[in-house]
């Protein structure tokens, strides 16, 4: 039977946990705090991350790190982006040197504006780099924890590893692809949460589908032009990891970014939502570290431009949409207009 380590006890990772010992699978959850061990493994139950769900008495939590990687091949870490470096650093003695690892933290390193993957390679310069995988797409917690059809993608540069998680994963209600970019994989799980953020300012405002459709298409545009800029495919921001994970952040009930997005929008301060929210809001740190990133790389984008504006500098949401709709005129595709030569038949 295989064994699998889970390192992250919320609720992406309760409920990978859930979806592995659903297939017979020998699942190891690691969670930091005592009392939430004791909860999952006496009243098979995560109340705070994910309520009204129950956990598959085959998943075992433990918070003792050693305890929950001795032996495994693989391992799944799904923390927050603020923890994953010193998670990794904490975990580097007890993995396995033939272990296959995966992550699910859709965030940039603050710090160094690394994506997971880079900072896996910097903190664990023993195992194969090959080995490393980034599972991403729509797939919120609460709708996989109770088998609701979900898909994903597993991007590695080793196909075999991105096939062994695609295994390790599958199920009746969980279908999983495979990608070889693992830049656009973490680049656009990462980047719609600051558009989630954006759309639910446009909600809490009260403003219409007009209004989102469009900051949900251009922030697209925007994700691709800083991902294909670090070296990802452009395709990729055409599916499950790109568009299909930005329409669910930013329409779903169960989106964090969206709700605090909205409760900025109706006029409530930052700390204050993060606060109510009680739960990470990536999309927050994600504004800050793509801001510092585009404005080293000298990437135009206005969107998260704006946002960062609105979290960080007081701008109000109401002025930071009057300032995106009155910008310099630009065409709409200006990449694809460059690259393939777009001509007007008349002047």
């Amino acid at each position: 039977m295989e064994q699998v380590a889970v390192i992250g006890a919320g609720s992406f990772g309760t409920s990978l946990a859930n979806v592995l010992a659903d297939k017979g699978l020998q699942v190891d959850l690691y969670a930091r705090r005592e009392e939430l061990v004791r909860e999952i493994n006496e009243q098979h139950t995560n109340r705070h991350y994910l309520p009204e769900v129950s956990i598959h008495p085959g998943v075992r939590a433990s918070a003792n790190l050693s305890d929950v990687l001795k032996g495994k091949k693989w391992v799944l870490i799904v923390t927050p982006s603020s923890a994953f470096r010193e998670t990794l650093r904490a975990m580097r003695p007890h993995l396995d040197p033939e272990a296959s690892v995966a992550h699910g933290t859709k965030g940039f390193d603050l710090e160094t504006g690394q994506r997971m993957t880079q900072v896996m390679e910097d903190e664990l310069p023993e195992l194969d780099k090959s080995r490393f995988a980034v599972v991403s797409g729509p797939s919120h917690a609460e709708e996989v924890s109770q088998r609701i059809p979900t898909t994903v993608v597993v991007a590695s540069r080793r196909q075999s590893t991105a096939e062994g998680f695609q295994d390790l994963l599958m199920t009746s209600y969980l279908r999983v692809y495979t990608n070889p970019d693992v830049i656009g994989t973490e680049v656009g799980g990462t980047l719609k949460n600051i558009i989630a953020l954006g759309v639910g300012m446009c909600d809490g405002l009260g403003f219409g589908d007009n209004a989102k459709a469009a900051l949900m298409t251009r922030g697209l545009t925007e994700i691709s032009r800083l991902g294909v800029h670090l070296g990802a495919s452009h395709l990729t921001f055409g599916g499950l990891s790109g568009v299909g994970d930005l329409i669910a952040t930013c329409t779903s009930k169960h989106s964090r970014n969206w709700r605090a997005g909205y409760a900025l929008g109706q006029g409530k301060p930052l700390d204050e939502v993060l606060e109510q929210m009680g739960m990470v809001v990536e999309g927050v740190r994600a504004t800050k570290a793509a801001y510092q990133i585009a404005g080293e790389q000298g990437i135009d984008m206005p969107i998260t431009k704006a946002i960062y504006h609105v979290l960080f500098e007081g701008l109000s949401p109401k002025a930071a949409v009057e300032e995106l709709m009155t910008r310099r005129k630009v065409h709409e595709m200006e990449e694809v207009a460059e690259a393939v030569s777009l001509k007007w038949d008349l002047p």
